[in-house]
């Protein structure tokens, strides 16, 4: 009678033990297969998502589509609204145009699972409140105007930037080992 390695149990771990799979490696993960040990474990890379990450995202990629379209189909109705004053309609373009590519990379941050896209997707529109708070700052400044909307358009832009640092921070932690 011919003896079956497969089915044999003190075999298939003697061969697996050779293999070096079935193990515990440092992490305390078992790899089932070489490959698996190879390529490691996708679980690792897995992003333990804040509470509401993913609604921000949605909703700051239909605020800057909305915002960068009405931009270019009415920029002069545009910029009067926020700062009460005319200007010249090819710069408000250039504002719309700039903020449709942001809201491509938001709608891109979306829909993917993988943690660094999504926080470089974060620094992003961090960097934009960022940089448009002070560049609005600053002109009203200048100006001498402080108009209403424009006020609450430094609201909005300042508790955006804290919203998306707060979640461009927590992705930023290392997760605790369990």
């Amino acid at each position: 009678m011919k003896k079956h390695s497969q089915t044999d149990l003190v075999s298939r771990l003697k061969s697996r033990k050779v293999l070096g799979v079935g193990g515990e490696d440092d992490d305390g993960e078992v790899h089932r297969s070489k490959i698996s040990q190879m390529l490691g474990n996708e679980i690792k890379f897995a992003v333990r998502e804040p509470i509401g990450l993913r609604l921000w995202l949605l909703v700051s990629a239909v605020l800057f589509t909305s915002t960068s379209l009405m931009a270019l189909a009415f920029p002069n109705q545009f910029y009067e609204i926020i700062f009460e004053l005319t200007t010249t309609r090819v710069s408000i373009r250039l504002y719309g145009g700039a903020l449709l590519c942001i809201s491509l990379i938001l709608w891109n941050g979306l829909y993917t699972a993988e943690k660094v896209i999504i926080q470089w997707t974060l620094l992003t529109e961090a960097c934009y409140f960022g940089v448009q708070f002070l560049v609005t700052s600053i002109t009203l400044l200048e100006m001498g105007i402080l108009s209403n909307s424009a006020v609450v358009l430094l609201l909005i832009e300042a508790s955006f930037l804290f919203i998306t640092l707060s979640y461009y921070h927590y992705l930023g932690r290392r997760p605790k080992k369990i």
